[in-house]
């Protein structure tokens, strides 16, 4: 059972002048909410006296945003965790973040790192922590081998049904969307888990999961599957939720054939950004095809797609409104706009696939 929000350790974000990019998409997952820590601030310069809420989405979310570690303490009266609330492009760790995390060990304060550069792996950050008593945490530190789990097939053996949200880009809001379905399943009863592929769901309270990206591809079948089976085993419950990871035609990281194949998800929520031309911004990557090109090979697959869900970034609400009734016409499915009006439209359908046939 997860702990009252009152009751779990407190935590800062660091995000240095990144907060209001996308490259702070951990810090805005942990924002909107997390089960694993009371989130209480933020560290950012650029943006310090805002709420971090009215930065990420126009909502005050009563979490102040500080100048550094020296003026949260201040006003805070703890701070158990101070965690990196970056992803940046190959997980490398900024120098203005390596230097607010030293001040934050020199605080007593625990560090969360969700990044590829370990934290253990620097000598200095290892003997500042050892001297000053802290732990030091790295989400995305691989397992052992003997903690992986190769891919067995008990997955087609599972009745319960599986949802993958996958996306046509990476930094879509895949996860948060998978978050907000399970929210919305567990208000109209219906008892929907989630699996977590990334550092962030982590972070955020998941119980069943692993980090995709830190995974040895020999493993990423089987523990897709392992957890899957795991949290059925755990939880019996109506359905499972998988977050997805980049994306299928994605050329720096291809990724969500395991969701659909060795996960056997054999529904889809797509999650697109209909002002976003080319994948991840860089015209050199290529252009992001069609939503109806993406359901196709999603269909190729053996898969269907139950709903698309929109990432409105750079979109009016007018814009938005206008991209989600052209794609309901097209597409015949219904289309999500989950910042705006919530996910609550696919509750039905999911009702629906829960049920014994």
């Amino acid at each position: 059972m997860m702990k009252h929000n009152q009751q779990l350790p407190t935590a800062v974000l660091i995000t240095s002048g990144l907060l209001h990019t996308s490259d702070a998409k951990t810090a805005h997952g942990l924002i909107r909410g997390s089960e694993r820590f009371r989130i209480v601030g933020v560290i950012d310069a650029l943006h310090a006296g805002k709420d971090a809420g009215e930065i990420l989405d126009g909502q005050h979310r009563k979490i102040p945003v500080f100048q550094d570690i020296e003026h949260a303490l201040a006003a805070l009266p703890a701070v158990h965790y101070a965690i990196i609330g970056v992803a940046t492009v190959g997980g490398y760790l900024p120098p203005a973040i390596k230097t607010t995390v030293e001040a934050c060990i020199k605080q007593c304060i625990n560090v969360v790192n969700g990044l590829h550069d370990y934290l253990h792996d620097m000598p200095d950050i290892v003997a500042l922590a050892e001297y000053f008593q802290v732990e030091l945490i790295d989400v995305r530190r691989p397992k052992k081998r003997a903690d992986l789990h190769f891919w067995t097939g008990k997955i087609f053996e599972l009745k319960t049904p599986v949802v993958a949200v996958i996306g046509t880009d990476c930094a879509l809001g895949k996860r948060t969307t998978c978050r907000m379905i399970r929210q919305a399943c567990e208000r109209a009863g219906l008892n929907a888990q989630m699996i977590y592929t990334g550092q962030t769901g982590w972070m955020q309270g998941g119980r069943y999961g692993f980090i995709f990206d830190s995974t040895l591809n020999d493993f990423i079948a089987g523990e897709i599957e392992h957890a899957i089976l795991s949290c059925q085993a755990a939880e019996q419950p109506d359905l499972i939720l998988l977050e997805g990871q980049s994306a299928l035609r994605n050329p720096s990281g291809p990724g969500g054939s395991e969701f659909l194949i060795s996960g056997n998800a054999k529904h889809v929520v797509l999650v697109h950004a209909p002002k976003r031309q080319f994948y991840e911004d860089l015209p050199e990557w290529g252009e992001i095809p069609s939503v109806a090109s993406e359901i196709a090979l999603i269909n190729h697959y053996g898969s269907k797609v139950i709903a698309v869900a929109l990432n409105t970034e750079h979109c009016s609400d007018e814009e938005a409104l206008a991209f989600q009734r052209s794609y309901e016409a097209e597409l015949q499915i219904p289309v999500l706009l989950p910042l705006q009006q919530g996910v609550e439209q696919i509750v039905p359908i999911l009702q629906q696939l829960s049920r014994p046939s």
